[in-house]
């Protein structure tokens, strides 16, 4: 009994830590969510690579926090960055592939 007292010190042997840290990642993700007022749904659909239930602890756990310190949420802001208007619509001949030179002629030879 003596000889296993130790063998959660042996590195290799216990959970793996990149799976711990998407865990928590992806409860961070659904307690943001719940901050920003998203729906779950929203939330998985925005966050594919999460796990779904981590999402869900997180939510839970922050609207959880939320409610009992009476906390509003912030409203998320997705920005759309606005394309400038064009005056008027692109032709073939209008889109540069070379630097024009005034010198220089089609031959190149």
């Amino acid at each position: 009994m003596l000889l296993l007292s130790g063998c959660d010190k042996i590195p290799g042997l216990g959970p793996d830590p990149r799976v711990a840290q998407r865990e928590e990642e992806a409860k961070a993700i659904g307690g943001a969510c719940r901050h920003a007022l998203r729906g779950l749904e929203d939330c998985y659909t925005l966050n594919p690579k999460s796990g779904k239930a981590a999402i869900f602890a997180g939510w839970k756990e922050m609207d959880a926090y939320m409610r009992e310190n009476k906390l509003e949420g912030a409203p998320a802001v997705l920005g759309k960055a606005d394309k400038p208007a064009r005056d008027k619509p692109a032709r073939s001949d209008d889109i540069e592939t070379e630097p024009r030179d005034a010198g220089a002629g089609r031959n190149r030879s």
